[in-house]
């Protein structure tokens, strides 16, 4: 079983990502599943806008589109901004949007039999509605959503420390990311034995 973890930080690498420490756990805790993990950071590619799969000449976004259809678990890695996903979670979703036109051999939508979860971060609050915006339009895509496919951190109204620079909070989010590692490898795993048949004609 592999999981892609698509961080939709602004932060070019090698800068560090804060959702992407977090994220960490929720990775570990899938390998210890036996799951295999990739991690694609959107800003370092060339991601034209779009909702086609392929943009043409320069356009990265393919690159991503095949690790998608080679994975069976999706985790959104996304800060908040201005109480929003960031502009790299917009163009990663409007991008995905060309999925619910494709389909496999037997007429299976490419998205079915695939499960989605959000890790967010932030200096201020809004994660609820970055995660139930960006699972919101996993679940129009095709995608799976587990309960409790989430977690978050956030340092609460006002100016403050990020993520790595406080232990408050660290516990309650990592636990949640544990859970939601559990939750998203045994929906997926439920899901390769019985797959959702495809749509009737």
């Amino acid at each position: 079983m592999k999981a892609l973890f698509i961080s939709c930080t602004l932060k070019k690498s090698p800068e560090p990502s804060n959702t992407e420490a977090l994220a960490g756990v929720v990775a570990d805790a899938l390998q210890e599943r036996g799951v295999t993990v990739e991690h694609v950071r959107l800003v370092d590619l060339d991601v034209l806008p779009g909702v086609q799969t392929d943009m043409g000449e320069g356009d990265e976004w393919p690159r991503v589109h095949e690790r998608l259809l080679d994975s069976q678990i999706l985790v959104v890695v996304t800060p908040t901004w201005v109480g929003h996903p960031s502009s790299m979670a917009q163009r990663m979703l409007e991008r995905m949007d060309a999925m619910l036109s494709e389909t496999a051999g037997d007429g299976t939508p490419v998205a079915y039999n695939r499960v989605a979860g959000v890790v967010v971060t932030g200096n201020e609050d809004g994660a609820h509605h970055v995660i139930s915006e960006i699972n919101g339009a996993l679940a129009d895509i095709g995608y799976t959503i587990p309960g409790q496919a989430w977690t978050y951190w956030n340092q609460g109204p006002g100016p403050g420390d990020e993520y790595p620079q406080t232990e408050r909070g660290h516990e309650w989010s990592h636990s949640t990311g544990r859970l939601m590692a559990h939750n998203l490898h045994a929906v997926a795993t439920a899901l390769a034995a019985r797959p959702v048949p495809p749509p009737p004609s």
